[in-house]
């Protein structure tokens, strides 16, 4: 492995002798295996020499994850001046990746504990798929949002018997400190613990009136201007993906089915090979919010070119059937976190006056733009997947010159 990796014979030696050798080989085989390339492979060795001597890992004990945090800072206090290396934050990203993967593989990483109360959580997304029928995007927003909720109730020592609203208050105001969430995201987190609390309360898991003491902040209808670029501002940020290699192949068609269609970055991610019709020219979008469905739409001769590029020259082999995979190993379709970054860095460096930055803020412009087109709410509303006009107005908003 190490002379298909390395050149220099004085290298390979160094690789071959140091710590740990049956470890380091059979991780590089599994990396290898899922189709990274020689450059990753030599990355991870190299950082693999790194991990050896900063958490000592010879001594074949099971290491903590602040640990790797602490073993990052130091290689890059280490290697900050070194002129091959991309920016501290990215290495250290990449330190931290490495670490947790190699000894997660290795079973030496100590995991974090199964979240607080799993039984609470367990039928609370019971409630909220056989009750309430909600969607399985919003049950798994709330669930993650309940069990950090429970994960930060653990950390004050307190359990949900013993919770107070004056514990609540400080668990909403420390969401709003930590995060810098808005009003309106805050008054979310603070609806989906009131959700919780209430069905706490009928079965006599908590305290009663818990729920009904939580205030959210107030958030006036439709404040603020438009929550998304101007259509030239959209074309820009389009215009950044430059290039014909499989990352800009795939990012150009991902940016202009946000932009085009409006589409929410769940329904990027599920979109499949199946959903394309190229004969009859029609895309097919599985909706997520509320009562899930198909939609489908005439297929956009732009975005269609966009996609079926990608699909010929950028595209990596694959028995998935999403249509957007990773570029790098292990090759995997996309996740809702990848698309979010996607967007970002992209539209952040345009320097424009947005309360956010991610694939929905693509959603309202595309919503902007319908509405400037002199379409009817009712029209945005069934183009965007809505079900009722009230979802609509938050985005089709327009700024007015004055």
């Amino acid at each position: 492995m190490f002379a298909q990796v390395f050149t220099r014979t004085p290298v390979i030696e160094r690789y071959w002798t140091a710590p740990l050798l049956d470890e380091r080989l059979r991780f590089l085989t599994q990396c290898a295996a899922q189709g990274a390339a020689r450059a990753t492979l030599r990355e991870i060795a190299w950082r693999q020499l790194a991990l050896l001597a900063d958490l000592d890992l010879a001594a074949g004990r099971r290491i903590r994850p602040e640990e790797i945090e602490s073993a990052a800072d130091r290689w890059v206090r280490r290697h900050r001046a070194h002129p091959s290396r991309t920016t501290a934050r990215a290495s250290r990203v990449k330190h931290v990746a490495v670490a947790r993967h190699w000894l997660q593989f290795r079973g030496r990483l100590v995991t974090p504990a199964a979240p607080p109360a799993p039984a609470f959580v367990a039928r609370f997304i019971a409630y909220m798929r056989d009750e309430r029928g909600l969607s399985s995007v919003t049950i798994y927003t709330r669930r993650k949002q309940v069990e950090e909720f429970l994960g930060w109730l653990a950390e004050k020592g307190t359990t949900l018997r013993a919770l107070s609203i004056t514990e609540v208050d400080a668990a909403l105001q420390q969401k709003r400190i930590q995060t810098g969430c808005t009003r309106a995201s805050l008054r979310t987190y603070a609806y989906v613990l009131r959700a919780f609390l209430r069905y706490a309360e009928r079965r006599n898991w908590c305290r009663p009136g818990l729920a009904a003491g939580i205030l959210p902040p107030r958030v006036y209808r439709n404040e603020g201007l438009p929550a998304g670029p101007s259509w030239p501002d959209v074309q820009r940020l389009c215009a950044t993906v430059v290039g014909e290699g499989p990352g800009p192949l795939r990012n150009r068609a991902v940016l202009l089915l946000f932009a085009v269609y409006g589409l929410r970055a769940s329904e990027v991610r599920r979109l499949r090979l199946e959903d394309l019709d190229w004969q009859q020219e029609v895309l097919q979008v599985r909706r997520s919010k509320q009562r899930p469905h198909t939609q489908r739409y005439p297929l956009s001769p732009t975005v269609g070119e966009a996609i079926l590029a990608y699909l010929r020259h950028g595209r990596a082999p694959s028995p998935h059937r999403e249509v957007f995979l990773s570029v790098k190993a292990p090759v995997q379709p996309l996740g809702s976190s990848a698309l979010w970054q996607l967007v970002s860095r992209r539209l952040r460096p345009l320097g424009l006056a947005l309360p956010h930055a991610g694939p929905h803020t693509l959603r309202h412009a595309a919503a902007t733009r319908l509405l400037a087109a002199g379409c009817s709410l009712k029209t945005i509303g069934d183009y965007l997947g809505h079900q009722s006009a009230a979802a609509t107005s938050g985005y089709a908003k327009v700024d007015l010159p004055t």
